[in-house]
């Protein structure tokens, strides 16, 4: 195959896989791993920790650990790999010359098998540490598929669990983690929170978000050829991040943490103002508001809608519909979650005809059935629904109150 034609088969390839290879940067991981161990210094020591998707040759997850295993105390570090012809995603593959070199080189099972790597507290080159130079690695019998038995034996043999998963995988390699009852850090989408297993395990609280990356962008490398919308690849670049010789950068404003791992932050309560201040000082919540004097409330929900995270009311005892950007300040001692719009909070009335209205004008749209909606007086400019009036449908809320005894 000519270089031309070689060129537009992965840029065909890369278009054509799901954007799931994403590579997390050092910084991120450093920033998350020390919010944990400024909770609890030892919350690694004498543990096994499972990295399920990291080759050490390009994943800081496997670097970060490896560095680090003497200071953290670590008793094992496992880390496998995918094989890359089942990875639709890498269409370009190279075995590294530390691979090749290595005797148990295989041509085929370089591309149809995963491989995995571990590290022990054994300086196997005698060079006085333990770090990366000392991991043992062999391939696997499969090809590295989380969901496999010799994977899933692995996940059974950790105490922890850390990763950036596949984005399209996110449900099925979080309900991977809970069936084998281990403690994780991954990354994934903060829409995630609307995924009913997701937010019914929020709401349990046994899993929470991160301590990092909950206001600020998240950078990611990707392989060359991967589509990067234009304004990302500059974000990215603007934060200290362009392209090299190995990968393009895209940055991702909405991923974040989602972890069972205690930090200190999720007990920090919120200090807010009350309902009267609010009214009275809030400049965001004032405009919101547009006029009114009050905290509008759902049509459809018996709650009040708080549109911002700041704007909630110290003195108001019954349900507010918060944005999930919450999430990221939520103190389970200070509140309690009820629900969401879509989830374990009932409305108080279903729309038999709901038609779209944008600017003024009815569109050909699905509707849906969800959501919180805030009756407004006349469709005006923007999207609105005309359900025997005008209503505007509020984007994704979680439904909270206070705790009594707080």
């Amino acid at each position: 195959m000519s270089t031309v034609a070689n060129r537009t088969s992965s840029l065909n390839a890369a278009k054509a896989a799901k954007n799931d290879e994403f590579y997390t940067q050092w910084a991120d991981i450093e920033r998350e791993v020390n919010a944990y161990l400024e909770y609890d210094p030892d919350v690694f020591r004498g543990k096994v920790l499972l990295l399920p998707c990291d080759d050490p040759e390009w994943s800081n997850f496997a670097k970060f650990f490896a560095l680090h295993f003497v200071e953290l105390g670590l008793k094992k570090l496992i880390s496998t790999s995918y094989a890359p012809d089942s990875n639709p995603a890498l269409f370009s593959y190279e075995p590294t010359l530390f691979e090749m070199d290595d005797p148990k080189f295989d041509e085929t099972k370089t591309r149809a098998n995963g491989k995995k790597f571990v590290l022990e507290p054994e300086d196997i080159n005698g060079d006085g540490v333990v770090n990366i130079d000392d991991l043992q690695w062999d391939y696997l019998e499969g090809d590295g598929d989380f969901r496999s038995t010799e994977v899933t034996a692995l996940r059974d043999e950790a105490d922890i669990i850390i990763t950036n998963p596949p984005f399209s995988l996110f449900r099925e390699f979080l309900t991977w983690i809970q069936k084998g009852a281990k403690q994780f850090s991954i990354i994934g989408n903060e829409n995630a929170i609307a995924y009913k297993n997701v937010f019914r395990l929020i709401k349990q609280n046994k899993i929470w978000k991160g301590a990092t990356a909950n206001s600020t962008d998240m950078v990611f490398g990707v392989p060359k050829g991967y589509p990067v919308k234009e304004s990302d690849r500059l974000k990215a670049e603007k934060l200290g991040y362009p392209p090299d010789d190995e990968h393009h950068y895209t940055r991702l404003g909405n991923s974040c943490w989602f972890t069972n791992i205690e930090h200190g932050r999720r007990h920090e309560p919120l200090q807010l103002m009350t309902m009267a201040d609010n009214l009275r000082y809030n400049k965001k919540l004032i405009t919101t508001l547009d006029g009114g004097t009050t905290y509008q409330r759902y049509d459809n929900f018996d709650a009040i809608e708080v549109p911002y995270t700041d704007a909630i009311p110290s003195d108001y005892e019954g349900v507010m519909g918060v944005p999930i950007t919450w999430l990221a300040k939520y103190n389970p001692d200070q509140f309690e979650i009820i629900g969401t719009d879509e989830t374990d909070y009932e409305p108080t009335k279903l729309y038999k005809a709901k038609r779209k209205v944008v600017n003024g004008s009815p569109v050909k749209s699905n509707t849906g059935s969800g959501g919180g909606y805030i009756r407004v007086e006349a469709f005006g400019s923007g999207t609105y629904f005309d359900v025997g009036y005008p209503v505007r449908r509020m984007y994704k809320r979680i439904f909270i109150r206070h705790r009594k005894d707080a």
